[in-house]
């Protein structure tokens, strides 16, 4: 078998809270619970494993490979909640989105702070 990314912890102030806005805003099916986690679970089987602390989260990035018609609408949830987003991962283009590679990129932070991302196209694809 070859080496695949199965899952990956995310840390929050609340758990319920960020599964949910990963759920609603990329789409994807409502969170399971698994022992102490909330499982976001996208299309390709890796999993957001969103587990609560009390101490700091640490921030993380994610970025989603999605198809132009999932761009358009995450896109749209993202405007119609007023969340902030950029076009580049330090923030330093708000409110734009990137053409990298012939695709479509856009960047905005979760309630814990990670940055997620969106692309259409792989980087250097």
């Amino acid at each position: 078998m070859a080496v695949q990314l199965n899952h990956t912890i995310v840390e929050a102030r609340d758990r319920e809270a960020t599964a949910k806005f990963l759920t609603e805003i990329l789409g994807l099916p409502d969170p399971v619970p698994y022992g102490p986690f909330l499982v976001v679970q996208t299309s390709n089987e890796v999993s957001l494993d969103v587990v609560g602390t009390d101490g700091p989260v640490h921030p993380q990035h994610y970025a989603f490979l999605v198809s132009d018609a999932e761009f358009d609408s995450i896109f749209e949830r993202i405007t119609s909640r007023g969340l902030e987003y950029w076009a580049d991962p330090f923030g330093r283009e708000p409110g734009r989105i990137n053409h990298h590679d012939g695709g479509r990129g856009v960047y905005w932070n979760d309630p814990n702070g990670h940055r997620l991302e969106i692309i259409t196209k792989p980087y250097g694809g």
